[in-house]
């Protein structure tokens, strides 16, 4: 059972999709999640990317924590249907668009920035695509999800790595001028 954990939607259940398409994040994992972005400032406000969102359980959990708008971006179709009974169920439709589509054609085309991202393709996804994605990207802080770290990349410096049974989840903020941090590996590792 996948429910949102804290916020105005506090204890709501939502639709997962059948099958092995989609790992949904556990309640545990996002539960370490949003204490750790708590710790470095509040969602209240916050314009969010949920990419690869899967039944949307992150880019939900924010809205209930008081993010002001939330763009998933999800690929399969039966999967976005899903998606947007949960959007409907707790009532977020104003709060959010969903995007039907491929997150890393899509972003080039938006030109649209954002103050978290959070990612989370599937186990498989490879390198080359995580270097793409990450090139495309303009949000301050990201959240990605994975099965092994994400790959360095000379715009974003690692600021934390957890791993939570066979997930490793990573933060990470944006390089701006002046950065003199490397990105070479994972920083803050726990």
């Amino acid at each position: 059972m996948t429910r949102i954990i804290a916020g105005e939607a506090r204890g709501r259940r939502l639709k997962v999709p059948r099958g092995d398409r989609v790992r949904p994040t556990t309640d545990r994992v996002r539960e370490s999640i949003f204490g750790a972005l708590g710790s470095i400032g509040d969602l209240a406000g916050a314009v969010v990317l949920d990419a690869f969102a899967g039944s949307g359980a992150l880019g939900l959990e924010a809205l209930s924590r008081g993010a002001a708008h939330v763009t998933f971006v999800e690929r399969h179709r039966p999967t976005a249907a899903i998606l947007r009974a949960n959007v409907a169920a707790l009532d977020f439709g104003d709060r959010c668009r969903i995007v039907t589509g491929d997150v890393i054609g899509w972003l080039p085309k938006t030109g649209e920035s954002f103050d978290v991202a959070f990612c989370d393709p599937p186990y498989d996804f490879p390198d080359h695509g995580w270097q793409r994605l990450l090139g495309r990207l303009n949000a301050g802080i990201l959240v990605a999800e994975s099965d092994r770290p994400v790959p360095a990349h000379p715009d974003w410096i690692v600021i934390s790595e957890r791993r939570r049974g066979s997930t490793v989840v990573q933060m990470a903020r944006r390089r701006v001028a002046g950065d003199t941090e490397t990105s070479a590996g994972p920083a803050g590792s726990d």
